[in-house]
Formats: C-alpha cells, sequence, structure tokens
C-alpha cells in the first residue's frame, strides 16, 4: 500500500503512553498514517501487554491498541535517555503523554517546558481528572471514572449496579485526544499556532453523562436502573419470546406507536389509551404496557416475532454475544475484516469505522516491545556500538 496516500503522511506522533486511553488516540492517528513512535520501559514495556494472554500469547488490550506503531525503549530515568527522547521531540509534531500525575513535569516534559524547548511540538496530555483543581494528583482508572461520574448508578438492575462491558472511560478520553489532536494539527497548518491539548478521563465520561445530568438537575431524580430498558423511552427493551430467547425492540415516535398497536399488538384501541398516548403517559405506565407486550412476545418464537416487527417498520434486533457479533452478517458482507500480524502470528481486526473514500486506512503490525529501537537510534545518528553500549547500561 502507498502510505503517501494516508492523511496524516507525514506527521509524526511521539507517545509515552500505557493502557488504553492515550493509545486509543494514537493508533486512530496511526491508522491515518501518521507515525507513531510508542516509547516503552526496557525489558516490560506498556504494562499492558500483560493484561492478558489471549491472543497468541499477546494481550487482547495491547493488540486492539497498538497496531501501526513504532516500539522504542528508552530508561527516562537516564539523562541519556530523556535526550534522546529530545532528539525525536525535536523532529516531531505532536507528544501525547498519560503519565502518572506529575511524572511528565518530573521528567522535563510538562507543557510550559515543552513548548519552550520545541516551541513547534503539539503536547496532548491525558490525565484522571484534569492537571489542575483538588484531584489532579489522583491516578485514576476505567471504573472508577464510571463510578465518580454517576455512570455505574444508572447501569445495572433496580437490584445492582454494574460497569459497563468496555472500557467507556478510556475509548471516551482516547477518542476526544484524538479529536483534540487533529484540530491542533489543523490550527498549526492553517494559522500558524501551537495549542496544547488536554483531556481528563473523568471530563471526558462526564460529557457523555449530559442526557443523565439534564434528566435529573431539572427533572429532580434520575433516570432508573432498568437493565435493558430505557429509562426514558417505552417501551425500548428486552422482552423474553416463546422459545426463551430475548429480543430487543424500540418505538421512537407516534407513528410507530400506532402500527405497533394496531399491526403487532392487534390491539388498536391502546393508541389512543391515556395510560399510553404519549411518550411521558407510556413511561410513567411502563409496567402496565410491559405487560401488555410479554404477553404478545409469549405467544411467538423469536424469528417469527423478528419478522413480524420487521414487517410493520419497528427497529428490533436478537442479543447477541460477542461469539455472534463476530460472525455477523453486516461485517462480512461490506468486508470490514483484515489481516494484521502480531509477534509470531496474525488476526483478524476491524476496519476502523470512518470510511474515507479512495482512502485505505494503514492496518500494519503491532510491534513487539524494542522491536523498532535500533532503527529509530540509527536514524538519530547512533551506531550500532552506541546503541550496544546503550543497552549494556540499560538505557535502551
Amino acid at each position: 500500500m502507498d502510505v503517501q496516500r494516508h492523511p496524516l503522511s507525514g506527521v509524526t506522533v511521539v507517545s509515552l503512553e500505557q493502557a488504553v486511553a492515550a493509545p486509543y488516540a494514537t493508533r486512530q492517528l496511526a491508522d491515518l498514517g501518521a507515525r507513531v513512535i510508542k516509547v516503552e520501559r526496557p525489558g516490560e514495556g506498556d504494562f499492558a501487554r500483560r493484561y492478558d494472554t489471549t491472543v497468541h500469547g499477546h494481550s487482547s488490550y495491547f493488540v486492539w491498541l497498538n497496531r501501526s506503531k513504532e516500539s522504542l525503549t528508552l530508561n527516562l530515568k537516564d539523562p541519556r535517555g530523556r535526550e534522546i527522547l529530545h532528539r525525536l521531540l525535536a523532529g516531531a509534531d505532536v507528544f501525547v503523554q498519560n503519565l502518572a500525575p506529575g511524572a511528565a513535569g518530573r521528567l522535563g516534559l510538562g507543557t510550559d517546558d515543552l513548548a519552550r524547548r520545541h516551541p513547534r511540538l503539539i503536547p496532548c496530555t491525558v490525565s484522571g481528572y484534569g492537571t489542575s483543581g483538588p484531584w489532579a494528583d489522583r491516578k485514576a482508572y476505567d471504573l472508577l471514572v464510571q463510578c465518580q461520574t454517576g455512570l455505574v448508578s444508572l447501569t445495572g438492575t433496580p437490584e445492582e449496579t454494574a460497569r459497563t462491558g468496555v472500557s467507556v472511560a478510556d475509548i471516551a478520553a482516547g477518542m476526544y485526544a484524538y479529536s483534540g489532536v487533529l484540530t491542533a494539527l489543523y490550527t498549526r497548518a492553517t494559522a500558524g499556532t501551537v495549542h496544547p491539548v488536554e483531556v481528563s478521563l473523568f471530563e471526558a465520561l462526564a460529557e457523555w453523562m449530559g442526557q443523565p445530568a439534564y434528566y435529573t438537575r431539572y427533572g429532580g431524580s434520575q433516570p432508573p436502573r432498568l437493565g435493558t430498558r430505557h429509562a426514558t423511552i417505552a417501551p425500548y427493551g428486552t422482552y423474553r419470546t416463546a422459545d426463551g430467547r430475548e429480543v430487543l425492540f424500540s418505538i421512537q415516535n407516534e407513528r410507530e406507536w400506532t402500527a405497533l398497536c394496531t399491526e403487532f399488538l392487534g390491539r388498536p384501541e391502546l393508541t389512543d389509551d391515556p395510560r399510553f398516548a404519549t411518550g411521558s403517559a407510556r413511561v410513567t405506565h411502563r409496567e402496565e404496557l410491559d405487560a401488555v407486550i410479554a404477553e404478545r412476545f409469549a405467544r411467538s418464537d423469536a424469528d417469527e416475532l423478528l419478522e413480524d416487527l420487521e414487517a410493520v417498520g419497528i427497529a428490533c434486533a436478537g442479543v447477541n454475544d460477542v461469539a455472534a457479533f463476530l460472525g455477523h452478517p453486516v461485517l462480512a458482507a461490506r468486508d470490514r475484516w483484515r489481516e494484521v500480524a502480531v509477534p509470531g502470528a496474525t488476526v483478524e481486526a476491524l476496519l476502523p469505522p470512518a470510511d474515507l473514500a479512495g482512502l485505505p486506512p494503514r492496518m500494519d503490525p503491532v510491534p513487539a516491545v524494542g522491536e523498532h529501537t535500533e532503527s529509530i537510534l540509527g536514524d538519530l545518528g547512533h551506531s550500532p556500538a552506541d546503541i550496544a553500549a546503550l543497552r549494556a547500561d540499560a538505557v535502551v
């Protein structure tokens, strides 16, 4: 594949990253063709490499987040390691880090330090609760942030809360870091100004909490936990079918409500029943409505119900497990899978969701720890003897 076709060809990103949020941001930059140099600890590397060993001996998290990157090992506690990093930053466009609170500043890599030494460089900081304020020094992991933003209080059943099944705080922060870096690159290119980017996990997920926040502030109570039911729309959720499966469907407007009553439930009189005539009324009388729907679902198997709902124009779906998702006909028919190399094997990886017509994404290998150390140091002018000496001193 011709790398010059990638939109970010020529952009160099240096990252001091670990876990999920920052690696997710930089992987998306790599998907667009940016050169991403991932700086890791000598020997062990990013600790996410050891989260599990399920993907041909590699971590599922690491394989997901780190394709198309180069891995350079550096001991940044050694002045020689820090000097190598600054030589890289002198030729880079973006620096992304999600180190522990205060660590970047102690290494001389704070935003103000970088602005003085590398004025064209765009620094991007991913933190837990922000770099200022009363919680600036606190560590933050995904589930801690789910708890602090109130998300966990909305997730689960009336009897028990639950975490979401994926790392939503990390993913949210990674998405905003990615879009923030793209915006900063655009602004530098068009206006000639450099704007550092800062994203916190807490504030990223706080943005995603917008709807329940408004509902709670102005409604006087927060949305209830209802499992797969929607807290503020009814009917919207899963119902059990005669063959013991679950089918989800959603009513979004009055046209669909009328079709559900007349053509699916066979109960046209419910259309204007005061208990159900408006969206708010249906939420208020959810239990009565659920009983009507449950009776209809108990008379048919899942496949028949799905056909009947689709026939009257109501959005519906069976409830897949992950194995069923992997074999989804939409992914197969739209050719969304690609092979990506990992050390010693290959894996199937999904294409990035944003398609740019005529610009295929980059889908290069996931690196081994320090795989590119010699080539990167060689490009900086280090001889094989220099590199051997740095290795002997545990600098790289």
